[in-house]
């Protein structure tokens, strides 16, 4: 009866019920009885961006239900989509994600499948957790290591400075297009001193051994300052103060100082100062 009525009209499909919800909502809850999620796939790809009045999709719900049957159907459908990041990292209205959804329901399978289609592991629900904060207090083992073993070093020191980069960014050229273009011109060319400055500090401290003659010639005592020593290692506590003196204060208009030079920006003002 269902095929006869979509060979009739294919957007039956996406046709809305109570709440909001579609036939793909309402059979992704129940599993995939006769390939009904594949027949309606095949029918209107497109149905699987609907979400509910909760702006849930299809995959929060099967998740929710433990439908994993339907989860894996609605995966592999997407992944040969464009927009398959997009519904994967949709929020309903508590800010989860599919992936927030698996991992309380302790689901690591689920949890593989969204990470595969690239689902964004750092997105925070309305309470501010992540899919991996929801899942350690609830002991779920298997998630915590699925979670944890995608969050290397690299990936999320490249996470932090892409968000860190996006900020100063909207802090920098806030307002840019009201200033003049001789200042305009100003503010690029003490930029790209700032960013030189703050990577060549912060990514190659100060290196080299001391150089000299060592005089001293008394055994057992030790010199601080003989020839040969790490520079770095002399005044390490130092380097240290200002690195985080620069990394807690950039993009908040604070001068960041090095070596005696500070650099300010400011809105519509940019000034050196030694």
């Amino acid at each position: 009866m269902v095929l006869r009525f979509l060979g009739i009209d294919k957007d039956l499909v996406r046709v809305k019920g109570k709440k909001g919800k579609t036939p793909l909502h309402l059979i992704s809850k129940v599993g995939n009885p006769d390939g009904l999620v594949d027949t309606f796939l095949g029918v209107c790809p497109q149905s699987i961006k609907n979400v509910t009045t909760r702006n849930r999709t299809a995959l929060h719900i099967a998740a929710e239900k433990n439908r994993l049957d339907a989860f894996q159907v609605l995966i592999r459908k997407l992944k040969k989509k464009d927009y398959c990041q997009e519904v994967v990292n949709r929020k309903d209205e508590d800010g989860n994600t599919a992936l927030h959804i698996a991992a309380i329901n302790n689901q690591p399978q689920m949890l593989k499948l969204l990470l595969e289609c690239k689902a964004d592991k750092h997105e925070k629900n309305e309470a501010g957790f992540t899919a991996l904060e929801l899942a350690v207090p609830r002991n779920n083992i298997e998630s915590i290591s699925i979670l944890r073993g995608c969050f290397s070093g690299v990936s999320n020191f490249k996470y932090e400075l892409k968000k860190y980069v996006a900020k100063a960014s909207s802090l920098i050229f806030d307002g840019v297009d009201n200033i003049s273009s001789e200042d305009r011109s100003t503010l690029l060319i003490i930029l790209g001193l700032l960013l030189t400055a703050s990577f060549q500090v912060t990514l190659s401290p100060p290196g080299g051994v001391l150089q000299g003659e060592n005089l001293s010639k008394s055994k057992g005592s030790y010199d601080a300052n003989a020839p040969g020593k790490s520079v770095l290692g002399q005044h390490f506590k130092y380097y240290l103060h200002f690195w985080q003196y620069a990394s807690i204060n950039q993009g908040r208009g604070r001068p960041v100082r090095g070596w005696g030079i500070s650099f300010i920006v400011e809105r519509e003002t940019v000034r050196i100062t030694s």
